[in-house]
C-alpha cells in the first residue's frame, strides 16, 4: 500500500500572510527580544513592587515577607545548601514526572483502544484525581516509609491524570479527513495509529505534559512536607519550623525557577519533537 506521512494540514485560504500584514508589535511573541526581555521586564515589575511593599511602606511582616535584600543574604550566606535542596526536588520531580508520563500515556492509550475499559476505569480515575493528594500523605508515609518512595508517589498521583486525559482525547480525536485518507489507502490498524492517529495526537499530549510538570513540581514540595529527608520542601518545613522565613523565602523562589527551567525545557522538546505543529498554526 501506499506508504503514509504524518499529518500536515494547508490553508484553505491560501499561502501564509507576509511579514507586511503581520501584527505591528515592537515585540511578538516568540521572537528572540520578545522572549528575553519581556520576562525580565515582569520580574523587575514584580521584585519592585516586593521591595515597595517590604522596605519601603512595610505593610507586610517580615516575619511573612522578608525584603528581598534578607532573602538574597539567606541565599549568599549558603548557596550550595541551596542547590543540593534544589537537586534533590529537581530528581524527585523528573523521576515522578517520567514515571507518571510512561503510566499516564499507556492508560490513556488503553483507554483511547477500548470504550469498554474507558466506561469501567474513567469514573475511577476521576475519583482519585479528586481526592485531596495531601490527605494521603500520612498513609504513604505509613506505608513506604520516609525518602524518595512517597515523594515519588505524591508526584505520580497528582500529575498523572492529566497526561491520561490529554492521550485518550487526542487519540479520539483524530481529524475526520486524516481517518478517511488511511482507510482509502487501505492502511492496517497499526500503520493507521503509527503514521496518522499518533502524530494528530501528540499535540494534545503535551498539552497534558506541560499541564503536568508543574504539578509535578507541587507534588514533589508536597512529599518533602509530609516525608522528606532532603530537597526544598523539606528545606522550607526546617526553615520556618525556627522562624527563619528568609531561607523559607529563598527555597521558595527556587522551586518556581526550578519549575520554570522544566517548564521552557518540554516546551522546547516539544518544538524540535512536532515541527510541523508551529507551522501549521496561527499563534499570534
Amino acid at each position: 500500500m501506499t506508504e503514509l506521512s504524518p499529518p500536515q494540514r494547508t490553508s484553505a485560504a491560501g499561502p501564509e500572510p507576509s511579514s507586511a500584514s503581520a501584527p505591528r508589535f515592537g515585540l511578538q511573541r516568540g521572537t528572540g527580544a520578545g522572549t528575553v526581555l519581556l520576562p525580565s521586564a515582569g520580574l523587575l515589575v514584580a521584585l519592585g513592587v516586593w521591595w515597595l511593599l517590604t522596605s519601603v511602606l512595610k505593610v507586610v511582616h517580615p516575619a511573612v515577607l522578608p525584603p528581598p535584600g534578607a532573602v538574597l543574604s539567606a541565599f549568599a550566606a549558603a548557596p550550595a545548601r541551596f542547590l543540593e535542596h534544589t537537586g534533590d526536588t529537581t530528581v524527585e520531580t523528573l523521576a515522578g514526572f517520567v514515571l507518571s508520563t510512561a503510566c499516564g500515556v499507556l492508560i490513556g492509550l488503553s483507554l483511547a483502544g477500548s470504550p469498554l475499559l474507558e466506561r469501567m476505569f474513567t469514573p475511577l480515575l476521576v475519583a482519585v484525581n479528586a481526592v485531596p493528594k495531601i490527605a494521603l500523605g500520612p498513609l504513604l508515609v505509613g506505608a513506604l516509609g520516609w525518602g524518595q518512595k512517597p515523594v515519588l508517589t505524591m508526584v505520580f498521583l497528582l500529575c498523572f491524570f492529566p497526561i491520561v486525559l490529554s492521550t485518550a482525547t487526542g487519540l479520539t480525536s483524530t481529524p475526520a479527513d486524516l481517518a478517511e485518507l488511511a482507510r482509502s489507502l487501505d492502511a492496517s490498524r497499526w500503520q493507521a495509529f503509527r503514521k496518522v492517529r499518533l502524530p494528530a495526537a501528540l499535540p494534545q499530549i503535551f498539552v497534558g505534559l506541560k499541564v503536568a510538570m508543574p504539578l509535578a513540581a507541587i507534588g514533589a514540595v508536597i512529599g518533602e512536607f509530609q516525608a522528606g529527608e532532603s530537597g526544598l520542601g523539606y528545606l522550607i518545613v526546617q526553615a520556618s519550623g525556627v522562624g527563619d522565613a528568609a531561607t523559607a523565602w529563598v527555597a521558595i523562589i527556587l522551586i518556581g525557577l526550578m519549575s520554570i527551567v522544566l517548564y521552557f525545557a518540554l516546551v522546547l522538546m516539544e518544538r524540535f519533537a512536532l515541527p510541523w505543529v508551529r507551522e501549521t498554526t496561527s499563534r499570534n
